[in-house]
């Protein structure tokens, strides 16, 4: 049952769609990098630029995503990533030529439904890929594209906004994503669905309404998506706006603050995802539920930079501290895409990532950007320094750490009993 994680072809699929993710968190992530000048040039208050580059991406990301999940558990995965990527690519490049707030604002919507089919088919397709105890290591390497998704906007997304302006740096990052979708087309091929299970891909097609109630009865399941959506309301909601509280509090220029921000999530945030790979790997050999116990261990142990860095005034002290909060931030990914893949049957594998893309990006990229904007601004107003309300804000955000572990940490009571209803011993 291990042979086919050694084949070619596996480690290819994983390869490609590794980059794919990286492209999906670049072209999403790039535009909060842009904060403060697309506030500046069309004269915008926090909550209104989170609205217009998080919040109206988001909405449509979310309403689109189980419905393309349902249907990449039904179509060929391969060519639908492909063209969610050839989508999201296009209409990134025509936010860089927007003029106006109601033209950058349709053109994110489109980015948003384009990277609503692209990971729950990517996540499906790998687990056709990697036999059950190898599942939460493709995952966990699948997330370094998150990483370098991430380094990439931040550093390379400052440096052009420095060097050329917001919307040259928007068209740039569309244009390379082309080529990638034409990589997927063309070199991917579609595995049978579910050849590596138990069942050999015999499961009937389950309709949304039986795989939510699936899902429903898996407890550790439901654990672990909102462990999720806490975590990521936490650690990603803070990257969001890190670049932002990087201006306003220590006075940094944009391509300052991504170079800053580039070698802690490209090599600290890879180097994490790698050596999550491996421990889940041995995890496997022992008990599957060392892996919700180390992710509710990690994100107490990053809980303490996340509240020290809003505390201090010493950007060489948060520097230090981004050091080991960013990094531990992308742990959590790998181990929880490769639970969720092995709390349910193949025909439901698709549809379960939609669910999890669901839930964690609504706290993402609706609830962060704009309750974190629209509280900075109330905070704004009654405080003596105006441009350190994001700084207030930030710190209450980082304690939600502590919820979110709780959650994996329950997760792991029913763990063994949920894989073994799904039919993943």
């Amino acid at each position: 049952m291990d042979q086919p994680t050694r084949t070619w072809a596996s480690w290819y699929t994983l390869f490609v769609l590794t980059i794919v993710y990286a492209v999906n968190i670049a072209d999403r992530f790039v535009i909060s990098t842009f904060i403060e000048p697309i506030k500046r040039d069309l004269n915008l208050s926090d909550s209104s630029v989170a609205f217009l580059t998080g919040t109206g991406l988001a909405v449509f990301y979310v309403a689109a995503g189980i419905p393309l999940g349902y249907l990449a558990d039904r179509t060929n995965r391969r060519n639908m990533i492909a063209a969610a990527l050839t989508t999201w690519t296009a209409m990134t490049a025509i936010c860089g030529l927007t003029q106006t707030y109601w033209q950058l604002l349709v053109a994110r919507v489109g980015v948003g439904i384009g990277e609503a089919g692209g990971t729950a088919p990517s996540q499906s397709l790998l687990a056709d890929r990697f036999p059950v105890r190898w599942r939460s290591v493709a995952s966990s390497i699948f997330s370094v594209g998150a990483a370098i998704g991430v380094g990439v906007g931040v550093a390379a997304g400052g440096w052009l906004n420095d060097k050329y302006g917001w919307r040259h740096a928007l068209l740039v990052f569309g244009l390379v994503g082309l080529p990638v979708a034409l990589l997927v087309r063309f070199t991917l091929r579609e595995p049978a669905r579910g050849e590596l299970d138990a069942d050999k891909g015999q499961a009937h097609k389950a309709t949304i309404r039986e795989t939510l109630l699936f899902i429903r009865g898996q407890k550790s399941a439901m654990h672990i998506l909102a462990g999720a959506t806490v975590a990521t309301f936490w650690g990603w909601g803070i990257f969001y706006w890190l670049p932002t509280f990087f201006v306003r509090s220590h006075h940094l220029g944009l391509g300052d603050a991504g170079a800053l921000l580039l070698p802690m999530n490209l090599y600290g945030g890879g180097a994490i995802t790698l050596l999550t790979a491996w421990l889940v790997y041995l995890n496997s050999r022992t008990d599957v539920r060392r892996d919700t116990w180390l992710v509710g261990i990690v994100i107490l142990i990053a809980t303490v930079p996340g509240v020290w860095m809003f505390l201090t005034d010493s950007l060489e002290t948060t520097r230090w501290l981004l050091w080991v909060f960013v990094p531990l931030n992308y742990l959590y990914l790998g181990p929880t895409f490769g639970m969720l893949q092995n709390l349910v049957p193949s025909h439901m594998r698709a549809l379960i990532a939609a669910v999890l893309l669901f839930v964690a990006n609504v706290a993402n990229l609706v609830i962060a950007p704009q309750l974190i904007g629209i509280l900075s601004d109330l905070t704004a107003a009654r405080i003596t320094d105006p441009a350190e309300s994001l700084r207030y804000v930030l710190l209450g955000t980082a304690f939600t750490g502590i919820w979110a572990a709780w959650h994996y940490f329950a997760a792991a009571k029913s763990l063994r009993q949920d894989f073994a209803r799904a039919g993943n011993t």
